[in-house]
């Protein structure tokens, strides 16, 4: 999750909302990435999608199935649909998002074998996202 961290933290750098996200295959780093939607002009480009097609291309497949996605907040549904499709065996994510977050939509949107933990370094995912927003208001 620190590795998520910083890259949320280049995001904000960037301007960007910052979130950041990693994924990890047997013990190694093979993708990170963050927001880019501003970089981009892509509403699509949330961390946990330029991650998954990092991590794709990497493996040269598009399921993800022993790998876990660490990301700084809780995944979108857009999001937590295309984490689904990849077949993402761990999603760990650290601060809830009461707005945007998956739940607020519904309760399974991934893959039946995923499984979930949240609230990893949740003060310190929450505070980057909290300081951020202050600044632009």
């Amino acid at each position: 999750m620190r590795l998520a961290l910083a890259e949320a933290q280049e995001a904000a750098r960037r301007d960007e909302v910052p979130i950041g996200a990693v994924i990890v295959c047997q013990g190694r780093v093979i993708a990170r990435g963050h927001n880019l939607t501003e970089t981009l002009t892509d509403v699509t480009a949330h961390a946990e999608m330029q991650t998954i097609t990092s991590a794709s291309s990497f493996l040269g497949g598009k399921y993800l199935t022993d790998c876990t996605l660490y990301v700084t907040v809780e995944p979108c549904l857009m999001c937590a649909g295309a984490i689904g499709w990849s077949q993402i065996s761990r999603v760990v994510y650290g601060a809830t998002d009461e707005k945007r977050g998956y739940h607020t939509y519904c309760s399974t949107p991934f893959h039946k074998k995923t499984t979930i933990t949240g609230g990893v370094l949740e003060q310190e995912c929450s505070k980057l996202m909290t300081d951020f927003f202050k600044k632009k208001r």
